[in-house]
């Protein structure tokens, strides 16, 4: 059976990742990380994709929380009777019980992931345009009281660059190793259903 993820772009290393481990025959089509910053382009760029590959697999699995399209990406899946991988974004993907457990605690929490360290600088400051307004970092984080690094690897240098971002939002840091978490079992469970 011939089969196609298409990703969100910020899971793509973990999902080729799993896909290797696994020695699965899937081909994996991303979509640009980017459109985090614009959500309303979510549903729009999977359409896309979707409908450029459709005829070349037999089952097409759609890896992405809703990630802010106030539900648009859900309703063009059901409307193609395709199927999406729990969860509602990438954090709890990784934490799952962990990631509820700390938004109970704080919910003043900013959360990064392997991707998000390694592409703080283009992803989220100049996605915010803190590049060309700096002053704006306040107002932006005002209300967090702390950062928490989910890190799928647990790699010395990304480490290292957390500690950078955490010194940089002035937000104290916590560590927690989640490795693939739930993304990896939901994806199993998809490949063996």
């Amino acid at each position: 059976m011939k089969t196609a993820f298409i990703i969100c772009g910020a899971l793509a290393r973990e999902v080729l990742d799993i896909v290797d481990r696994h020695g699965w025959e899937a081909d994996v089509y991303g979509i640009p990380a980017i459109d985090h910053m614009y959500p309303d382009r979510i549903a729009p760029d999977v359409e896309r994709r979707f409908r450029a590959i459709r005829e070349q697999y037999d089952r097409v699995l759609v890896v992405f929380g809703d990630c802010g399209s106030r539900g648009a990406l859900d309703a063009f899946l059901a409307r193609e009777g395709l199927q999406r991988i729990d969860g509602p974004h990438c954090y709890e993907m990784y934490g799952g019980a962990l990631f509820d457990a700390l938004m109970e605690e704080e919910p003043g929490t900013f959360f990064l992931t392997d991707f998000l360290v390694r592409g703080f600088r283009g992803t989220i400051w100049r996605g915010l345009g803190l590049d060309r307004f700096p002053q704006l970092k306040e107002e932006y984080f005002r209300n967090y009281r702390r950062l928490v690094f989910l890190t799928q690897s647990g790699r010395p240098e990304l480490l290292a660059k957390a500690a950078e971002v955490a010194a940089t939002l002035e937000l104290p840091l916590e560590v927690h190793h989640t490795g693939y978490g739930l993304l990896e079992e939901r994806l199993r469970e998809w490949m063996d259903g």
